[in-house]
């Protein structure tokens, strides 16, 4: 198979449709672990475009998604403290709490902030000596190490006014806890982002342990179409194998730099993601060197368990065991502009992905 430049180029477009179509003779489910893919997938239309033999499923792949209640009631908590400024990426300002968001805590004046960088919080920190600044650190691999940067040059500093509130996890134990848990997958359209943290290896377990294919795949039309012949061509073969589509980012030893830094400021928590619950191993947490950054550590952060919304399904749509569109909320009390659960708020979120792009 060739790999080529043009990730648009229409008559390639449709060299791989007509390929998929001819090789696809069996039921096989294919599941994205990606939010960006969710989005892309949805937006380029091709569901619409493979033959009936062909079920895309969407995982947990997004990062506000997989968060639960509990982050954000922990952050609204310290949000209600004059003497904390909260940082946060924009997502999370939307994402419902048990009684409220971010979003509505600062339209009340409590001090959070959206920013672009967690280095941007280094500087809010910097800037407000007298004020204590939580970052709600959220995403998977790829956005871990610029955290992690960030406490460590918080530390080079000395800066004793900067926290971090981690949600950050890491994919394969939740990839494979969706097997564990009887989730029927054939094959999984693995993270390209990710993967350029990690490299291609962490994919290895899941086709040894449980059979299953692996593609690393780009985010255009034609990355996620060639990802999807590799992974149907692997099936009907019967032969599963971790592959890399998305060969123009990712190396099989990843990014050595970026992973060093992940290794040496975080380790290894057991994490509860919305959907699967806790998942052995599958977050990241500060390691003692770091510990005086931690915001879990410092503050009481002690709060009842939260329920979830009734009605809301996303749980059951981050394991790709309900459409977005079986939910009883969605496109009528749940949208963009009113969301009702995290799989709506996201730009990743396969709530959101259905809502606009419908097919």
């Amino acid at each position: 198979m060739r790999y080529i430049d043009e990730y648009w180029d229409k008559s390639t477009v449709t060299e791989l449709i007509k390929a998929i179509h001819r090789e696809s003779k069996n039921p096989v489910r294919l599941m994205e672990v990606c939010g960006g893919h969710t989005m892309a997938i949805r937006k380029s239309g091709i569901p619409a475009l493979l033959p009936p033999t062909i079920q895309l499923l969407s995982g947990p792949g997004c990062p506000v998604c997989v968060t639960g209640k509990a982050f954000i009631d922990k952050a609204i908590k310290l949000s209600e403290n004059d003497d904390i400024i909260i940082t946060t990426y924009g997502d999370l300002l939307r994402v419902p709490g048990s009684n409220s968001t971010l979003e509505k805590e600062r339209a009340k004046n409590a001090d959070v902030r959206m920013i672009y960088s967690p280095l941007d919080a280094l500087e809010i920190a910097k800037q407000n000596p007298l004020k204590k600044v939580v970052f709600l650190g959220i995403g998977f691999e790829t956005t871990s190490p610029a955290s992690a940067v960030t406490i460590l040059q918080a530390k080079n500093e000395k800066i004793d006014n900067l926290y971090l509130l981690s949600a950050h996890k890491i994919m394969p134990p939740a990839m494979a806890a969706l097997i564990d848990e009887g989730v029927k997958i054939n094959g999984y359209i693995c993270p390209g982002h990710v993967s350029t943290i990690t490299g291609s290896g962490i994919y290895n377990e899941i086709v040894e342990k449980f059979g299953l294919g692996c593609v690393i795949t780009g985010f255009e039309p034609v990355d996620l179409l060639q990802g999807i012949l590799m992974l149907v061509m692997q099936h009907e073969l019967g032969e599963p194998r971790n592959e890399v589509q998305y060969k123009r980012a990712v190396k099989s030893e990843g990014n050595q730099k970026a992973l060093k830094i992940l290794n040496e400021v975080f380790e290894l928590k057991d994490d509860w993601w919305r959907g699967l619950g806790m998942v052995s191993n599958s977050g990241l947490m500060l390691t003692k060197e770091f510990e005086e950054f931690d915001a879990e550590k410092y503050f009481d952060l002690d709060l009842p368990e939260p329920e979830e919304v009734k009605g809301c399904i996303c749980g059951e749509i981050l394991k790709g065991k309900k459409l977005p569109t079986d939910c009883k909320l969605f496109g009528e009390i749940c949208t963009p502009d009113n969301p009702v659960g995290a799989c709506m708020v996201s730009a990743e979120g396969s709530c959101q992905a259905f809502y606009k792009y419908k097919l």
